[in-house]
């Protein structure tokens, strides 16, 4: 018997015990390739939504299924398919990968980095599809997200577990809005994703570096679209960014996943929808496109004890033409959110920063989810502000207003400038608060209204200096009692007076 005789009978073994038989294999052919569009005949088996794996590698996902036809959006680049390649579907639905390991990143999204980095070291692959929570699954919205905006925090105060839309015309700040809100959660123990959804590469850049030199980047997730890249990661990119938030939320934890932006993606689903052949609607959207962004966004939400009580609140950011609240997407997404913050090309062009238009913008939620400390010293902000714009609009017309009016019109003018604020420099909670009760109190009516900003600016260090108590209890738990109360009120009065 020869050395190799061991070999020859372990191989006669598995021989022997070989299935034979016929065997049948499902595969379609190409017949059309254009846009990132693959229309593919042959796959009787192949259901909505699921994987199919090209001949050359690429991935793409079925959108339409019509009798002879099925309209798949391909995930990769299109340029290496071709009219008569096989196509096998693979049972699976487009997933992408979760954990810890994602923190910090940048990555496409079904997960491969994009910032030279390692491969992501995920604890699950999930489906970027997910059903929202059920009503009983979830909890009230009451615990606040600090923005660190002194006019979102004090008048139109978000919630743990809210959706509040961010909506104005190109170039207001939308997105500055949102980056502050990431950056301020440095101190929080909200994890961040941000998702750019057919972005400027260069306004990425720009956003990432700003996050990491500002903010805590080991604590965000960035879903990066860009504009090159093929409509189906486009348009899977919201999604797979809530999955990938909802797995800290499931755990108990709390997430912020900010979307930039939804009227990118609406059109992205509209050229999608056109090229596999499905029926216009109105401005030539595609009849489900409330329901993309609803069952994207219900997904948001604070859950009950019974259910770990972690929260997943979003901020998707939407853009208008001319200032238009009544065209098709910004009505529908303001009609699935609970709440928008408007912003105004006029008040940004005032240098009015951040321009929200506080007339049009609110927050369904509301005072329930502010701190207690800055909702006892802001109640009546938001109506005093209304009245001096009115005021103000009428003192154009000349004559001689009396004195209780020209105290209201020099009040008003220095609340302007205290919810005028510079980008990356949100306000802590205890900030927020003690510039609240200086206005409220009338410290701030013998400064100058160009003044404000360097007291806004010099208040942090001041306040750590002499009202550190006060500012220890307002950190820990939003509230403060009387003694803390007039530290504060002490500490802020020295500095509005200091020459």
């Amino acid at each position: 018997m020869t050395s190799s005789s061991p070999w020859l009978e372990r191989a006669a073994k598995r021989v022997a015990h070989a299935p034979i038989g016929p065997a049948i294999e499902e595969f379609g052919r190409v017949r059309t390739i254009g846009d990132g569009i693959a229309m593919i005949s042959g796959l009787p088996s192949a259901r909505l939504d699921e994987v199919l794996r090209f001949e050359r590698g690429q991935l793409g996902f079925v959108q339409t299924l019509d009798r002879d036809l099925v309209g798949c959006v391909v995930l990769d680049d299109a340029e290496m398919i071709e009219a008569g390649d096989r196509v096998r579907g693979t049972g699976e639905v487009v997933r992408t990968p979760v954990g810890p390991g994602l923190l910090g990143r940048v990555v496409d999204p079904l997960g491969r980095p994009l910032d030279g980095g390692p491969p992501i070291e995920a604890v699950a692959r999930e489906p970027i599809e997910a059903a929202a929570p059920s009503i009983v699954e979830r909890d009230l919205v009451k615990e606040p997200v600090q923005t660190g905006i002194l006019t979102i925090d004090a008048l139109f105060a978000l919630g743990r577990g809210q959706r509040e839309l961010i909506i104005g015309d190109r170039g207001t700040g939308k997105t500055s809005i949102a980056v502050d809100t990431v950056i301020n959660q440095r101190a929080s123990d909200l994890i961040c994703v941000y998702i750019a959804v057919g972005q400027k590469s260069s306004t990425v850049v720009r956003i990432i570096d700003a996050i990491r030199r500002h903010g805590a980047p080991e604590r965000c997730i960035f879903v990066i679209a860009a504009p090159t890249v093929s409509p189906g990661l486009q348009w899977i990119a919201p999604f797979a960014g809530m999955t990938m938030a909802e797995h800290f939320r499931n755990r108990g934890q709390h997430a912020l996943v900010v979307i930039d932006d939804l009227s990118k993606h609406a059109a992205t689903h509209r050229e999608i929808a056109l090229l596999t052949r499905q029926p216009p609607g109105r401005e030539a959207f595609p009849g489900d496109v409330f329901y993309l962004h609803a069952r994207l966004l219900e997904r948001a939400a604070k859950l009950s004890a019974e259910r770990g009580g972690g929260s997943l609140t979003a901020l998707p950011i939407a853009e208008t033409d001319a200032g238009n609240l009544s065209a098709y997407i910004p009505t529908n997404l303001i009609s699935i959110t609970d709440g928008q913050l408007v912003l105004s090309s006029r008040l940004f062009q005032a240098d009015q920063k951040p321009a929200i238009d506080i007339g049009t913008s609110v927050s369904r939620v509301g005072g329930k989810t502010q701190a207690p400390a800055l909702r006892e010293v802001s109640g009546t902000m938001r109506l005093d502000y209304a009245q001096f714009l009115e005021l103000e609009m009428f003192s154009r017309f000349g004559g001689a207003p009396d004195a209780r009016v020209k105290a209201q019109l020099a009040r008003g003018m220095r609340l302007r400038a205290l919810l005028s604020q510079p980008q990356y420099a949100p306000l802590r909670l205890t900030d927020e608060v003690a510039l609240a009760m200086a206005l409220r109190d009338g410290m701030l009516d013998a400064v100058a209204p160009d003044r404000i900003a360097s007291v806004r600016e010099a208040l942090p260090a001041w306040l750590d200096q002499h009202a550190g108590p006060a500012v220890r209890m307002m950190e820990s738990g939003g509230t403060i009692d009387t003694e803390r109360r007039d530290l504060l009120s002490s500490a802020v009065r020295t500095l509005v007076q200091a020459p």
